[in-house]
């Protein structure tokens, strides 16, 4: 295959300290379990708990602080301000401990106990949002906040900055091409801010036309599946392109809450609600290819592990 991609590269430094060099180059691990009965399948989870906050969210998080430094966007003084349903809210304010730059975050109530503590534990400042209003809630009240102060703060705007979808162009694609040395034929991941699934996308199928790219969603408005997005009725990212999927498909919360169980009881790994969603997902694709007798190396990302999700009650569940 003929690599049109760019090669990995470092993630940038940013001034006042090492940890932004610390961000990506997370493994690609098999798992097994999933596909054991399955001939000529591989199945490939990309670690992404690795990173220093405990989720792939680090990887955009840090491009964009970097991205509005560069542009005197996010100067001394400023308040990043952004909306969050978990993960991301970990990355800024884990950012802004380690970088000295002031952070709030607008976010549902109802997210976990242990983000609510890891955020306190980083000093960022919180303004808790309705929960029945969901992801769009804490949207709407930020860019209110941003609109009535714009001298006072930096509106990083994670669902329409290109720099999120550009740096998964920049690492985690050429990662996961590098790892899987090349034999990646399909690439499975869900819809949050789509940054993820866009970036690596684009990158991937740069490298390999005929890779297959498979996106997720809830199946419902109302569902479990931490950080990902119901699109019927929500927001639609700005950065999200429908057209890049070669595949949509639905993921009920109870299948990703079942894959959470398995992988943790029959391959002794602990991973997300969204990361065992993905997995769900991919196993589908790998049933289907598997009855069609033909070979396949799926990846899919794994967006974090399952400590932030640990007060679930779903995990108390046979």
């Amino acid at each position: 295959m003929k690599i049109t991609g760019t090669p990995a590269k470092p993630v940038s430094s940013l001034p006042g300290s090492s940890l932004p060099q610390r961000i990506g180059q997370t493994p690609l691990i098999r798992l097994e379990m999933p596909v054991r009965d399955l001939a000529g399948i591989t199945l490939l989870g990309k670690a992404e708990w690795a990173n220093p906050s405990g989720s792939v969210k680090d990887r955009a998080a840090s491009a964009i602080v970097r991205d509005a430094r560069a542009r005197d966007l996010l100067t001394p003084g400023k308040i990043l301000l952004d909306a969050s349903t978990g993960n991301s809210g970990l990355s800024f304010a884990m950012l802004g401990a380690a970088l000295g730059f002031p952070v709030l975050l607008t976010m549902p109530a109802n997210i976990s106990s242990e983000r609510k503590c890891i955020l306190h534990a980083y000093g960022a400042q919180v303004e808790w949002t309705d929960p029945a209003l969901g992801p769009d809630g804490a949207i709407f009240r930020a860019r209110e906040i941003a609109g009535n102060d714009p001298n006072r703060y930096y509106y990083a705007d994670q669902y329409s900055n290109d720099a999120n979808w550009l740096e998964h162009f920049r690492t985690t694609g050429p990662e996961i091409w590098q790892q899987s040395a090349g034999q990646v034929t399909h690439f499975v991941a869900g819809i949050g801010t789509s940054g993820t699934f866009t970036g690596v996308t684009r990158f991937l199928k740069g490298c390999n036309p005929a890779l297959q790219a498979i996106s997720f969603l809830p199946d419902a408005p109302l569902h479990g599946i931490v950080g990902l997005k119901y699109q019927g009725s929500t927001l639609v990212p700005a950065i999200y392109n429908p057209h890049l999927a070669d595949r949509t498909v639905k993921v009920e919360t109870e299948a990703a809450y079942d894959m959470a169980r398995r992988l943790a009881r029959e391959e002794g790994l602990m991973v997300g609600i969204s990361a065992a969603a993905a997995v769900s997902v991919a196993l589908d694709i790998a049933r289907e290819e598997a009855a069609a007798g033909r070979s396949a190396v799926i990846v899919t990302v794994l967006p974090d592990g399952a400590g932030n999700d640990l007060s679930n009650r779903f995990w108390k569940q046979s």
